[in-house]
């Protein structure tokens, strides 16, 4: 009796602990009401426990305990339906008790099996899918699908009953994927250097399959079996994207697991540090514009000469800023970054040599809901990677992803594009190809004056650049160390979050871990915005053709 009793007691104590919570959202599932669910669940319990106390010792609890679910749900739901029934077929569709046939799904979640829905949900089209998943998954009830989907809720439960059917088929399959099968997590990357001939590395990290494979392997080095399973591809074409991901040098294989070749930085560690940069922006906005503003004054006094004058003073400041704000970026850098000289396989813009023509590093950043600055981005003209001999052009734009202006200049200019912009500012857009400059025109870059093309952008002649006496020197460079010394603090903590999140087979490579370091450690969109916030950065927000951020060098 003893016996009875003391297995009677964890039997209750195992009710409690694993059955209470899935019962009420089974109930909560069914009834769509808390305060029905409430009911439904104690009216469960009181029966499973009465039953208990009476003395049933059942061979297979869990079973057991959801066939009693399921027959008291069958009695609430045919008593309720008697007590409505004097109201329309369509309120009394509201209870869910049309499909009386076998719920495959409800089977699965009442013995336990998520693993099997997760599988099988990677097999089924997105139209039974999204059905499926915001159903089963998200709670919602048949009303609130229909309503978003804009179908009927008759449609709804045609697709549910049909979506059970496919999955009960699949149920005897023995495979069990992975979270990112049936819900894929994003991305967002920040790419240093030259593109390859195909346009590496951008053509694999648009694709959520390549994105979803490489989130997966930095997270955890897998087979590619594992990978197939995790992102739910059938083997051989997970296969076909690993070997092309490893050619590109997005992944490496070790052994027979494959690895992701660049850090991705977590949405948790991203917060910590766009938290920590918002705190100090103020401070390093402030020393950042006293070292501008320092140069410029003493250039319009003793250098008048040092921009061609195509662009006013207020659309200027927009690119001078950030220039200063790269110029502290770097400073803040050297004492950290490994000398790219000494790193095998580095190219002479200071990334890793890739394959195609390419030269770049990359790092990715998990999809996160925080606050963040404005990205900033920094573009020039780019030769046809065969011909990298070529004179570099000193055309740069920095594109603002605030209030949509990067949408107003186009991603790169092509090296003939930069040779025109080049002859334009020498006054030589005769000799210029008129599709070009055309083609400039539309982009805001050049515009027509006297009959003849001029630049609308900041242009700047390195044989006018004055040298600053030493103790002007020596103040600009106290006021630059300032700026620098506040950045160097964000710097630091920037690189303590990322070394705690060095995956095992990342660690000995000192220079990606630098590179990561140095692209989270990111000051444009951040001063930029307390630029603007303080007013000293403004711009029309309807003028489209107002340039912003581009520069010339000659």
């Amino acid at each position: 009796m003893q016996e009875t009793n003391e297995l009677r007691d964890r039997l209750i104590h195992e009710f409690s602990e694993n059955h209470m919570e899935k019962l009420f959202y089974f109930c909560l599932k069914k009834t769509g009401s808390h305060t029905e669910s409430e009911d439904l669940t104690q009216d469960i319990s009181m029966n499973i426990l009465k039953s208990l106390n009476n003395g049933t010792i059942p061979t297979n609890f869990s079973a057991w305990v959801w066939q009693i679910a399921r027959n008291r749900y069958s009695v609430w739901a045919k008593e309720k339906h008697s007590r409505n029934e004097s109201q329309s077929a369509s309120d009394i569709g509201d209870y869910e008790i049309e499909d009386e046939s076998e719920n495959i799904l409800d089977e699965m979640i009442h013995t336990e099996q998520m693993a099997l829905l997760r599988r099988e949900l990677a097999f089924i089209k997105s139209d039974y899918r999204n059905i499926v998943v915001a159903y089963y998954i998200e709670n919602k009830s048949v009303r609130d699908i229909a309503s978003s989907l804009s179908i009927s809720i008759s449609a709804v439960q045609q697709r549910l009953h049909r979506a059970r059917i496919i999955l009960k088929e699949g149920m005897d399959m023995a495979r069990e994927f992975g979270k990112l099968s049936y819900n894929p997590e994003n991305i967002s990357f920040i790419n240093n250097g030259l593109h390859g001939a195909n346009h590496e590395p951008w053509n694999y990290i648009s694709r959520s399959l390549c994105k979803n494979i490489l989130l997966a392997a930095y997270r955890n080095p897998a087979t590619a079996e594992e990978l197939a399973m995790e992102v739910g591809v059938a083997l051989p074409y997970m296969e076909e994207e690993l070997s092309a991901l490893v050619d590109a040098t997005l992944m490496k294989k070790s052994g027979n697991k494959y690895e992701t070749n660049f850090f991705i930085v977590s949405a948790d560690a991203q917060e910590k540090i766009y938290a920590h940069l918002r705190g100090i922006a103020p401070e390093l906005t402030k020393a950042v514009l006293d070292t501008m503003e320092y140069n410029i004054e003493w250039s319009n006094e003793n250098a008048p000469e040092w921009h061609e004058g195509y662009q006013s003073y207020e659309d200027m400041k927009w690119a001078l800023l950030m220039i200063e704000a790269d110029n502290v970026y770097f400073d803040t850098l050297k004492p950290f970054n490994k000398n790219a000289k000494d790193v095998p396989n580095i190219g002479p813009w200071g990334h890793t040599i890739r394959p195609n023509g390419g030269e770049w590093d990359l790092l990715g950043m998990e999809s996160h809901n925080g606050d963040e600055p404005d990205f900033v981005g920094l573009s020039g003209c780019v030769s046809n990677p065969n011909e990298k001999d070529l004179p570099e052009i000193m055309f740069r734009q920095f594109r603002y992803k605030y209030c949509g202006l990067e949408k107003r200049t186009p991603p790169v200019l092509t090296y003939a594009d930069g040779q025109a912009m080049v002859a334009v500012a020498n006054g030589k857009s005769a000799e210029v190809d008129n599709a070009i400059l055309k083609r400039l025109e539309s982009y805001g870059y050049i515009k027509k004056a006297d009959g003849d093309y001029v630049p609308t952008i900041m242009v700047m002649r390195k044989e006018k650049a004055h040298k600053m006496p030493n103790e002007v020197r020596e103040r600009f460079e106290s006021l630059r160390r300032k700026a620098t010394e506040t950045a160097t603090r964000h710097y630091l903590f920037c690189r303590e979050q990322i070394y705690k999140e060095i995956p095992e087979f990342l660690k000995e490579d000192e220079f990606q871990i630098d590179q990561a370091c140095a692209n989270i450690f990111s000051m444009r969109g951040a001063v930029l915005e307390e630029a603007i916030r303080q007013g000293y950065l403004t711009f029309d927000k309807d003028n489209e053709k107002q340039m912003l951020g581009a520069y010339l060098m000659i």
